[in-house]
């Protein structure tokens, strides 16, 4: 949301808005002329207002969305706003279960590093290119598409069905697996969804590009039929962009039809952030730019917030403890990035703090979420972060449930809470050589800044 108010913004629109807590981002949007009440209630809606856009997290019956349906005002959701900037774009999204933030920040950083001068939001804040959101060139400056309408990278989330609101020329689908089953109900509506954004995409004879990974995003359901051009990457031998990786070195390279076309070192460890990174240079190249230009920009990237970002070094008796924060909050992700850290950094123990997010994920997906903590030594945690759930799907999981299915398969974890309580744990439990990991998509991030201050 704040990333397209910053962009609306410099296309000319007057924005205002409201939100329920203050944070960096209301301060931010304060510091560019874009006023945010910490009130949210039915007088904050303006008569001259044009226009309410209204994140998914907003009901039906919240007080500014019933003002606005009672003065005539039309209510737009982000995904219908977000759409109509991008059809006035050549727009790029990516799509997926997992990656999505990551994969955009590191395609918005190799087009600025290339000259394309893009647009784009991030769904989180990636300093090295300027936060989350950037309105770039009205008109692709260079390339084979020069002249055309400038290019608008940004996150397709399939929550609620809201990617199906996006206008992109070129799509990326880097992986589909069961998360949001409080909308969706099975993973094969899931499928449905994401083939509908497929089907999005312009004919192939006008422009239209899907990538989909090879594996792992069940391009056999999602690609016959579909208008657009469709091709394939992954670390198999028979996709149409091969991806090949050392993990040793942290090398990636991709590979055409058996000729290198570009390699590069990441500064993200895991095969994951691999693939991710490949991606984002195809559809760079896709974009016109040039291979070892775009080589040259990934070997720059320095990653983004919350995604195995590595926070610093507390000092403890005896000698240090290595900290990272990580957003996330599915199965997959918690595995795939213990499992990198565990081998990028080599602790001697790998102690993890994870508060997960929205209860009827938690129950769903419970079994595969007590599967993903296998590298770890040590899992502090606190309660379920509550979002958009009913009081009584709340009642049906707790924190405790989790921990329990974990302490079954072998591994020692804990629930504890609050945070201040998990802060004085880490003081006496930490010791020389540990890596801490903090996970989470709300507001765990508050563990590691809080235990890293008390180490000054």
């Amino acid at each position: 949301m704040s990333g397209l108010a910053f962009m609306l913004k410099r296309l000319g629109a007057i924005c205002g808005g409201s939100d329920s807590t203050a944070s960096d981002l209301t301060d931010a949007l304060a510091s560019d002329g874009i006023p945010v009440r910490l009130e949210q209630a039915s007088g904050i809606v303006p008569d001259a207002c044009d226009l309410v856009i209204a994140s998914a997290a907003i009901k039906p019956d919240h007080p500014e969305m019933l003002t606005a349906v009672n003065k005539g005002i039309p209510v737009w959701s982000y995904a219908e706003a977000l759409g109509q900037v991008q059809a006035a774009h050549t727009g790029v999204s990516i799509a997926g279960t997992h990656g999505k933030s990551t994969t955009t920040a590191m395609l918005a950083h190799v087009l600025i590093e290339c000259a394309f001068d893009p647009s784009f939001i991030v769904g989180a804040t990636c300093p090295q290119i300027g936060g989350g959101a950037r309105t770039g060139a009205s008109r692709i400056p260079k390339g084979d598409l020069a002249g055309a309408p400038g290019v608008l990278v940004a996150e397709a989330c399939e929550f609620n069905r809201s990617f199906h609101h996006h206008r992109p020329r070129f799509g990326l689908i880097n992986n589909i697996e069961e998360d949001h089953l409080d909308i969706y109900g099975s993973l094969d509506e899931i499928i449905r969804a994401f083939a509908g954004f497929a089907e999005l995409l312009p004919a192939a004879d006008e422009g239209g590009r899907l990538l989909i990974a090879h594996d792992g995003a069940h391009r056999g359901t999602i690609t016959p039929g579909l208008a657009c051009a469709v091709e394939t990457f992954g670390f198999h031998p028979e996709a149409d962009y091969q991806v090949v990786y050392d993990a040793a070195v942290q090398r990636v390279g991709v590979m055409q039809d058996g000729v290198w076309l570009a390699q590069w070192t990441t500064r993200m460890p895991g095969a994951h952030n691999a693939l991710n990174s490949s991606a984002a240079a195809i559809i760079a190249s896709w974009i016109g730019a040039d291979w070892d230009m775009i080589a040259a920009a990934l070997d720059s990237f320095a990653g983004l917030d919350r995604r195995m970002q590595r926070l610093g070094v507390r000092t403890v008796d005896g000698g240090t403890v290595t900290v990272y924060d990580d957003y996330g909050h599915h199965p997959t992700e918690i595995e795939n990035t213990l499992r990198s850290l565990r081998a990028a950094e080599d602790p001697k123990r790998l102690i993890c703090v994870f508060q997960p997010h929205q209860h009827s994920r938690t129950r769903f997906l419970l079994e595969q979420f007590a599967q993903s903590f296998a590298s770890a030594d040590l899992v502090i945690v606190p309660h379920i972060y509550f979002v958009r759930d009913s009081e009584a799907e709340k009642a049906k999981v707790s924190a405790a449930d989790l921990v329990a299915r974990l302490q079954q398969r072998g591994v020692q974890a804990v629930h504890m809470h609050p945070f201040e309580a998990i802060v004085e744990h880490l003081e006496s439990t930490c010791r020389d050589g540990d890596l801490l990991v903090i996970m989470g998509a709300g507001p765990v991030w508050k563990v590691a800044t809080a235990f890293l201050e008390h180490g000054h």
